[in-house]
């Protein structure tokens, strides 16, 4: 009876760890990177939209090269966005008290993707948290929009820019 649970409990080992394997390589990562300008006019206080930013992806070529297609596609998340000040290089993000930020494309309706809702004091890098929502519609096309809201916690004097790293996760099936 011993061996045969043993030998149980080892067959859904190398199940779980196969299973485990499997999915590490129908999943891979798109990587994406955009600036934006805080404006020195930029209201105080108020959660106020940026201009949206139109990105163009490479998203069948990425999909070929991973080894699968867009129809292929069967979940996609945002993993991370980090945000850092470019210019002036001086800045932190005192200045900044929320931000939220969204993803929309021509026939789909805009999803909040990531946020922050208390910015940590003298930061010069935000980590954003993601909401986890489901992004494949967006990644799979060949552009998407992404637009910000931001409240200032106290006026800026300069524009601002800011660079936004994006990093979406992708699990797909093989071809």
């Amino acid at each position: 009876m011993k061996k045969i649970s043993l030998a149980v409990v080892v067959l859904f080992s190398l199940f779980a760890v196969a299973c485990e394997k499997v999915d590490d390589m129908l999943t891979f990562y798109i990587e994406e990177e955009e600036t934006f300008t805080i404006e020195s006019y930029f209201p105080v206080g108020a959660l106020v939209p940026l201009t949206p930013i139109t990105v163009t992806t490479n998203s069948e070529e990425t999909f070929k090269n991973n080894k699968t297609r867009a129809e292929l596609v069967k979940d996609v998340t945002l993993n991370s966005l980090n945000l850092t000040i470019t210019d002036p290089q001086e800045e932190n993000f005192n200045f900044l008290k929320k931000i939220e930020i969204y993803i929309s494309s021509e026939d789909k309706a805009e999803v909040m993707i990531a946020y922050l809702d208390e910015v940590p004091a003298n930061a010069t890098t935000l980590n954003l948290k993601s909401t986890n929502a489901a992004l494949d519609e967006f990644i799979k096309r060949d552009t998407y929009n992404i637009r910000t809201k931001a409240a200032l916690a106290k006026p800026v004097s300069r524009n601002i820019t800011i660079k936004a790293d994006m990093r979406f996760k992708v699990t797909a099936d093989p071809i």
